[in-house]
């Protein structure tokens, strides 16, 4: 796994942890369709909500949650209404969050924007 995967793959560990402490639950990591992923969908007591994890090794080239463009933002809005007609869920009960993160001596520091979209 090259460097920038690896960082990646902790990035999201971390992500997935994160929620866990938060009191969510994480019902699947990595959710794919032909028109792309989710990084994790979870549900927060509430509702289901789609989180998409930006994770830099420093913010020397900006802060990782300005990776979300707005074409972005719409992006992510489709794939978890895609999400939601997969498994059921009316499309107005899934949200979208961002969680950036960015690695620091203790391990990660933490950002986490909520409906983005």
């Amino acid at each position: 796994m090259n460097p920038n995967a690896s960082l990646g793959s902790r990035g999201e560990d971390a992500a997935a942890a994160y929620l866990v402490r938060l009191g969510w639950t994480v019902l699947e990591r990595n959710w794919r369709c032909r028109d792309g992923e989710l990084d994790i969908v979870a549900h927060d007591g509430l509702r289901h909500v789609a989180c998409e994890v930006k994770t830099r090794s420093s913010t020397d080239y900006g802060d990782p949650l300005e990776a979300i463009t707005p074409r972005k933002a719409a992006r992510l809005r489709r794939l978890a209404w895609r999400w939601a007609s997969a498994h059921g869920v009316p499309g107005a009960e899934i949200g979208v969050d961002v969680i950036g993160l960015v690695t620091d001596r203790d391990g990660f520091t933490v950002e986490h924007l909520r409906e983005v979209c």
